[in-house]
């Protein structure tokens, strides 16, 4: 496969810049998600990828060759799309054969990369199948066959799950995780879904407004959020930002006074701080524990079995949620009194950067 990388990638419609110097070195056989919001420039940054939208200002490099200008079907990617683009007159196997009949690839040798590649995705009998006979996961793996029989260097895939239901989008991150370690590809794959981007990527790219927010690992994105956008958009369900207010500082870390009631010593570098200073403190409801410190106001209780999500507010206008266990005592209409380990905790100043914590929990990437 290929290393990917994007050097000073702009994009600008007009007078509407969408993407601001994006700088990102894929590795070979990596699998990267790009993840943000809509309108975050992760589509338009793929289509720049596979050649279908020009940069404005930037190079694009796959395995050593700059690609900036080339046409796609000479970069050596292969893209699947949101739709599955399947032809309906046409068999599985005609559909998956349709770009290598395209190239005018000798039948024998045609017939034996479509054959692996049903073999990979489980479609061998259904080759005889047209799309219409399929299900939507069926039709979905149709559409990645059709990529893997290029034997592209590089897959690009644009929100192939959405058009699933909740449950098939479950099996089919679980199929494409398989694909990956079995074809040793590189893949570069965008999603709106957090949770896709946590449970299938080697590294997630985190867009906001064109710009790149942070670049890691799933667990690092988790427990060591670059600022206030990653730490709310990594998770589920999402941190809870309260506001509040440096209250005192010394060498140890900051006590601040928290907007909906309550104080935490947090134990973080203090580099620039100052008493009275506006923070925003992140919790992530799971490490939220019945006990006292925090006084939350329920207002709707999810039982899921194995765990129950408490939804209210602190000091009566401070949205709040805790993820406790799946039996614990909950009542909508009551006051929960919650703790938290100040470690666990995030700080974010009031441009929405991390204050550095001193000490952090143990993860493995």
């Amino acid at each position: 496969m290929a290393t990917l990388s994007l050097d000073n990638i702009s994009k600008s419609f007009g007078s509407a810049e969408v993407l601001h110097d994006i700088d990102l070195a894929i590795r070979d056989k990596e699998f990267v998600v790009f993840v943000g919001p809509s309108g975050c420039g992760k589509s338009t940054l793929l289509r720049i990828i596979a050649g279908l939208e020009e940069a404005s200002s930037g190079r694009i490099v796959i395995d050593g060759a700059d690609v900036s200008t080339a046409h796609p079907v000479e970069r050596g990617i292969s893209m699947v799309f949101q739709s599955y683009a399947l032809y309906p007159h046409l068999s599985v196997f005609e559909n998956i054969a349709f770009p290598l009949h395209v190239q005018k690839m000798p039948k024998p040798e045609m017939k034996a990369r479509v054959q692996r590649a049903a073999e990979i995705l489980q479609l061998t009998d259904k080759l005889h199948l047209k799309p219409g006979q399929l299900s939507g996961g069926q039709r979905q793996r149709v559409a990645i066959g059709r990529s893997i029989v290029r034997e592209p260097k590089v897959f690009l895939f644009d929100e192939p799950l959405s058009n699933l239901d909740a449950a098939l989008r479950g099996d089919m991150r679980v199929e494409l995780s398989q694909l990956h370690r079995q074809l040793s590809a590189t893949m570069v794959y965008v999603t709106h879904d957090q949770i896709e981007a946590m449970t299938m990527a080697d590294r997630i790219v985190v867009l906001n407004a064109g710009r790149v927010e942070q670049f890691g690992t799933p667990m690092e994105l988790y427990h060591h959020p670059a600022t206030k956008f990653v730490a709310g958009f990594i998770g589920q369900p999402n941190m809870n930002l309260v506001p509040g207010m440096i209250a005192d500082l010394d060498a140890t870390g900051v006590a601040v006074d928290l907007a909906g009631g309550g104080r935490l010593v947090l134990p973080v570098d203090t580099t620039g701080a100052a008493r009275g200073d506006r923070v925003e403190v992140g919790i992530r409801p799971e490490d939220l524990d019945l006990g006292s410190g925090l006084d939350m106001s329920v207002r709707v209780i999810e039982r899921l079995g194995g765990v129950t999500l408490a939804y209210g507010a602190l000091g009566g206008d401070v949205r709040f949620c805790a993820a406790l266990d799946g039996v614990a005592s909950a009542r909508e209409g009551e006051t929960l009194g919650l703790s938290v380990d100040p470690a666990a905790c995030h700080l974010f100043d009031a441009a929405g950067r991390v204050m550095r914590r001193k000490a952090a929990p143990a993860f493995s990437p």
